[in-house]
């Protein structure tokens, strides 16, 4: 079936007889005008070069090519067919710590950026980068919470980054046992698709690392890939509330200090057969994509859509064709054509 995407553009191809029609009273102007000179005959002689059939070739030539791009315009479809699309990659859930010490700042200067603002600066920048996978979102602290479940809405998922804040979370605490616990059930049930946990945390301050080390190792079993993001420095540096002032230890009266624990960051990657990689590196984000690339990608939806066959290009083609020949086309007659008599008079006996 042939049709267009712009129809109404169609309506141009009534400039063609316009143009033809101010064609032909434009050349019968120039013949009444020639007429108050003399006999037309007479005058025809004295202008031996020019050709009466090369001004309504070369119109009826512009014309066409006028008539082609407008239908090009127009943007003719020949029919629909079907492509299929596959959409290959991975499930990722991303863990982030909401503990106070998120408030500290992310290096060693204490009025720095703080490590809660760069996790979402991470985030975001990561999130851009998962393409096809699936992607699901998680805080934690004293416990774990399902900020968005496993999903190819990546729009939705950096909105929800704004909304992480652990001064709204009463629980605290780094309990990244529950976080990978509750990371590993969001999962979908499907075993050939391929799963991965991203975790970012100072590792600072938990609650049992054993049990993480333990939930790190059952992770892997499953077939499931830790990874860990390290955020902070490794020299303490103070907590800052925002009503002002630091976060004070009830049994010291001094203000409680952070550190990135590199180490036991690194550890937990191990156990969790993935890797850590600290977030002031520029190269972080390129490991962790060639990390995940090791995670085997399956074909997560396939989708059919009708894509119309576009024809614009061959009307195109037409038209460029067309002016071609119409610039070498001359008013003035050809002379070769002119030794040619293709009607002779008989003589007479």
């Amino acid at each position: 079936m042939f049709s267009f995407a712009y129809p109404k553009l169609l309506m141009l191809l009534l400039l063609v007889p316009v143009f033809v029609a101010l064609y032909a009273w434009a050349r019968y102007a120039r013949s009444k005008n020639l007429k108050k000179f003399g006999n037309l005959k007479v005058l025809s002689s004295l202008m031996p070069e020019v050709s009466p059939y090369k001004p309504p070739v070369k119109i009826t030539l512009e014309m066409l090519a006028l008539a082609m791009i407008i239908i090009a315009f127009a943007r003719p479809w020949g029919g629909v067919k079907d492509e299929k699309t596959v959409k290959e990659g991975i499930e990722v859930v991303i863990a982030v710590d909401a503990s106070n010490s998120m408030l500290a700042s992310s290096t060693s200067d204490e009025k720095g950026v703080d490590r809660m603002r760069t996790a979402k600066l991470i985030l975001e920048k990561l999130i851009n980068r998962l393409d096809n996978d699936r992607v699901g979102l998680i805080v934690y602290a004293g416990d774990a919470y399902t900020l968005i479940p496993v999903t190819s809405d990546y729009v939705s998922a950096k909105m929800f980054l704004n909304s992480i804040d652990p001064a709204s979370i009463d629980n605290q605490g780094t309990n990244i046992t529950a976080a990978i616990d509750m990371a590993a059930k969001s999962f979908s049930e499907d075993k050939k698709i391929g799963k991965a946990i991203i975790l970012i945390t100072d590792a600072e301050d938990l609650e049992d690392s054993q049990s993480v080390m333990d939930a790190a190792k059952t992770a892997a079993r499953n077939g499931i890939q830790l990874d860990v993001v390290g955020l902070g420095s490794t020299t303490p540096v103070p907590i800052p509330l925002k009503k002002g002032g630091y976060l004070i230890n009830p049994d010291t009266g001094e203000p409680v200090r952070t550190a990135l624990n590199e180490d036991l960051a690194t550890e937990i990657a191990s156990a969790g057969k993935g890797i850590y990689v600290n977030a002031s590196n520029n190269d972080a984000l390129n490991e962790l994509d060639k990390q995940l690339d090791t995670v085997k990608k399956t074909a997560l939806e396939s989708s059919f859509s009708a894509i119309h066959d576009e024809l614009f290009s061959i009307f195109v083609w037409f038209a460029l064709a067309i002016i071609v020949i119409d610039i070498f086309v001359l008013d003035r007659k050809i002379s070769w054509l002119d030794r040619i008599t293709f009607f002779k008079k008989e003589e007479k006996k």
